[in-house]
């Protein structure tokens, strides 16, 4: 207890004190789930389970394709539709490639060299800190 008061100027605290608390805002009925995303336009990826990776361009906050695109998918490997999905300048050692992919299965790319998609001039310029929008590009 002396410990407590010396940091807090001395004070006894109140046996109860009461906490306000902001409520919270109504559901609405059409919401959509806010998710933050974990990765940043211009960063570069790499899929977990694939060989192939890229420059993120755009990011939804949850699933945004077809159902026939994610019925594609085969179920043992197929993820949450409530989670970001990234669009991606992708490649691979054979092509180059958009492709769209979760969260789930994408981490950060340590390689340092370059990814050579053609689309990534017209929307990036590559600097020393990495892929950057192109000031038209900025919103």
């Amino acid at each position: 207890m002396k410990r407590f008061m010396r940091l807090f100027g001395g004070k006894k605290p109140e046996a109860t004190q009461k906490v306000s608390v902001k409520p919270a805002p109504p559901e609405l009925p059409n919401a959509i789930p806010m998710r933050q995303a974990k990765y940043q336009i211009g960063q570069v990826l790499k899929h977990k389970l694939f060989d192939f990776r890229g420059v993120v361009f755009d990011v939804d906050p949850v699933f945004a394709n077809t159902d026939e695109w994610y019925d594609s998918i085969p179920e043992e490997v197929r993820p949450a539709k409530d989670q970001p999905y990234y669009h991606l300048f992708a490649e691979n050692e054979r092509t180059h490639y958009v492709a769209y992919v979760s969260e789930q299965n994408l981490v950060p790319d340590e390689d340092e060299s370059r990814v050579s998609h053609p689309d990534i001039a017209k929307m990036f310029e590559l600097t020393e800190q990495g892929y950057v929008l192109k000031s038209v590009q900025r919103n």
